[in-house]
């Protein structure tokens, strides 16, 4: 059994990290880290509440931390944490810095522990779906990638951190990891990255909408887009190849049932009833065959679970610092391309 203490028990370690940890067969939520409320006790009331990070850290037999704080603590907490000889989680992004991505690094390495970053979206069952069609070969050469993060927030949040004018605060640090991270499982990296990162609610000091395009040989563009002012939202995925196209329209309920307290118990966490799948056209003759294609059988559980498998070596770890530095750098060169309003080259 690992033993796990979570930092931070907003949105994030109350909806995302905590009720994941305790499905997990072989992890143990044993502390969590909430400076002020009961919170935390009231929902688990078998975990020790913590109100310091040295707190934590005094409970020795707590061997895995997840941090889910506000992005500017993030290396802060995660580098004292690797000190005192404990394995890392940390919530997207990274850090708010390359350069501090970079000695996080550094510093797993020389302790020889583990760090990783709370890529959870990869196990989105459609997103699966179409990594699954794209290694097959079902849509032949792709030419396009586009995925789509909207919501529609007119009016600021009053006290959101991620509204403020703050280190990692805004859309860009907030959403485009996630969809960073599907361009780079399906195709690589690119060859260069053109970005426009901006603010569009009157009002707003942080950045509230993105499009980013990145560059591939062959014609390959991978398009990620997200906005607060999506009263009408595009699809959350569109891929077109030589042989195909695949459309999905909805999100993966899992954030949504997790925002909620929903946890199937018996069925994968990320079901959906069949009007919501993807749905497949390729040229028939003179026509089109269309055909749902079904999201996978994958929920956030998988993430844990193979943190769990790495620390115990019995798998790789499937997010490692040097991809996450990756995803980092392709922030930092979003955010150049759009300030210089120029493509940058990898």
């Amino acid at each position: 059994m690992i033993e796990v203490g979570l930092i931070g028990f907003g949105l994030a370690g109350r909806a995302f990290h905590a009720p994941v940890i305790r499905a997990v067969p072989g992890l143990h939520l044993a502390a969590i880290l909430q400076r002020s409320g009961n919170e935390a006790g009231e929902k688990y009331p078998g975990a020790q509440i913590a109100r310091t990070l040295d707190e934590l850290l005094a409970i020795k037999e707590i061997q895995l931390i997840v941090i889910a704080t506000p992005n500017e603590t993030h290396y802060p907490f995660a580098r004292q944490c690797l000190e005192a000889g404990r394995h890392v989680v940390v919530d997207k992004p990274f850090t708010t810095t390359l350069e501090e991505a970079i000695s996080l690094a550094q510093i797993a390495k020389s302790a020889g522990r583990l760090l990783t970053v709370y890529q959870n979206r990869r196990y989105d069952g459609d997103f699966q779906a179409i990594r699954k069609l794209v290694e097959e070969g079902a849509l032949g050469r792709i030419v396009r990638f586009e995925t789509n993060y909207d919501r529609y927030r007119p009016q600021l949040k009053p006290g959101a951190w991620r509204e403020a004018q703050r280190p990692g605060s805004g859309i860009l640090f907030d959403i485009a990891p996630h969809l960073v991270d599907h361009a780079l499982v399906l195709f690589g990296l690119p060859e260069a990255v053109t970005a426009d990162v901006r603010i569009e609610r009157e009002n707003a000091v942080s950045d509230d909408a993105f499009d980013i395009m990145l560059h591939y040989s062959k014609g390959l563009r991978a398009v990620l887009r997200s906005s607060m002012l999506a009263a009408a939202p595009r699809p959350r995925f569109v891929v077109l190849g030589m042989q195909g196209g695949f459309v999905k329209q909805t999100f993966d309920p899992q954030e949504m049932n997790l925002r909620r307290g929903h946890i199937p118990v018996d069925a994968a966490w990320g079901a959906e009833p069949e009007e919501s799948w993807g749905v497949l056209t390729i040229p028939a003759g003179d026509s089109f065959e269309q055909r749902r294609i079904p999201s996978m059988s994958c929920d956030y559980r998988d993430y844990y679970a193979n943190v769990r498998d790495a620390i115990l070596g019995r798998a790789k770890l499937a997010v490692t610092p040097e991809w996450s530095l990756d995803v980092m750098r392709m922030l930092e060169l979003a955010r150049q391309s759009s300030e210089k309003r120029c493509t940058i080259p990898w």
